[in-house]
């Protein structure tokens, strides 16, 4: 609290910004205004030291990562977001870069990482009418039937609004058979902006904002967890973004599933939208901040580090982010299509790791469910020893 007492005391504060930091200090929940306020008037450093405050009181110096992968079923949709960079239309199916993967050859990658210590299996892609729901039932139980231990966090509510309705099940009814085919968790795609003006400018055929939300309540009503995410740095003003946060928050406060918040930065290479010019890596911190102070009731915040790279991945950890997701070994197309800075996102665990100290943080490996794997804080890597001319040395016994 040594850093509020220092803002506190700044004579260059203005009330409002006095206001805020106390409410921090307090552990009091800010108003939409006063996140708008953030946004639009609160310097970086400001923001930064709130969110340092909330990130360090929720978790301490601990920054979690896992050991994952992704599945990328196709990239061709029925839908036509203006964003996307990854998705082909069905039409444009004979296209060089589109792809339909079979079962089995999705099964085929998940047998590649028998034998490896992974926890997570990561599943989202393109919606096709062939991926039904009788066909992610069967996926999925035979991904637990061949590695039980494995976590399947799959599928966002644009796909699996899209299988209900075809497969004429409610959402009730839809999550309970997903669950007990093998679901585990959710991931938080498909959020991009919640309010109207702005999402049936960008993504107006997918779900609607009620429908996102309405499927996140149910699997949080089966007792089950999941992630949010939006989609920030293009058309959108500061108080879409504020919109966008105080329903998840709300959501949040009714249920408590959610466990992470991922900010995702829009990427403008090869999309309808490439007009529209990116954000700054000062700006997606301020993003980053921000959000930290105003999910008061969300444990996590993350960095996808293969969206902005690993530098400000390590930046942000300064700004409210406690977790930069896993090693993903290369197994996602998603924002390297769109020009993100890791084209060939792939880190091992010594690396995610190397990166997390450098900043002086506490490396922890978690599951999914922010289980703790393992703590790497005082781990030395066989690789460290030899960059350091260690070597093995007998043990001489005193007589």
């Amino acid at each position: 609290m040594q850093q509020v007492e220092l803002l506190l005391k700044n004579k260059g504060l203005g009330a409002e910004h006095r206001q805020i930091a106390e409410k921090v200090a307090n552990q009091q929940r800010i108003s939409p205004e006063e996140g708008l306020f953030l946004f639009e008037h609160g310097d970086l450093a400001f923001v930064g030291v709130l969110a340092n405050i909330v990130r360090e009181r929720k978790n301490g110096d601990n920054t979690y990562f896992n050991r994952n992968f992704h599945i990328e079923p196709t990239n061709l949709c029925v839908y036509d977001c203006k964003f996307c960079s990854y998705s082909r239309l069905i039409k444009q199916r004979s296209d060089t870069d589109a792809w339909a993967y079979t079962m089995e050859e999705m099964l085929d990658m998940v047998r590649r990482y028998d034998g490896h210590p992974v926890t997570e299996v990561h599943i989202v892609g393109g919606v096709l009418p062939q991926y039904d729901l009788p066909f992610y039932q069967e996926f999925f139980r035979k991904i637990k039937a061949h590695r039980p231990d494995l976590h399947v966090k799959a599928l966002t509510p644009v796909e699996y609004h899209y299988i209900f309705k075809k497969g004429k099940v409610t959402y009730e009814e839809g999550m309970r058979l997903m669950q007990e085919a093998g679901l585990d968790s959710m991931p938080g795609g498909g959020a991009e902006i919640f309010h109207p003006e702005i999402r049936e400018q960008i993504a107006a055929d997918k779900c609607t904002a009620e429908q996102w939300l309405r499927i996140h309540e149910v699997w949080h009503e089966l007792g089950r967890r999941s992630n949010a995410t939006m989609l920030y740095g293009h058309i959108e003003k500061f108080w879409h973004r504020i919109d966008h946060l105080e329903q998840l928050r709300q959501l949040q406060d009714k249920t408590g599933g959610f466990q992470t918040f991922i900010p995702l930065k829009f990427r403008n290479q090869d999309n309808q939208m490439s007009h529209i010019p990116e954000g700054t890596a000062v700006e997606d911190l301020r993003n980053y901040a921000v959000s930290r102070v105003y999910l008061d009731n969300f444990d996590h915040i993350k960095a996808y580090w293969p969206m902005i790279g690993r530098t400000l991945a390590q930046m942000s950890l300064a700004f409210g982010v406690d977790d930069i997701d896993g090693t993903i070994d290369d197994t996602t197309k998603i924002y390297s299509m769109a020009g993100s800075e890791e084209q060939n996102p792939a880190l091992s665990t010594h690396e995610l790791v190397e990166m997390i100290r450098r900043v002086g943080r506490r490396p922890v490996e978690r599951d999914t469910l922010y289980n703790v794997v393992q703590d790497y804080t005082d781990t030395v890597f066989e690789e460290d020893k030899q960059w350091r001319g260690y070597i093995d040395l007998p043990v001489v016994q005193a007589q």
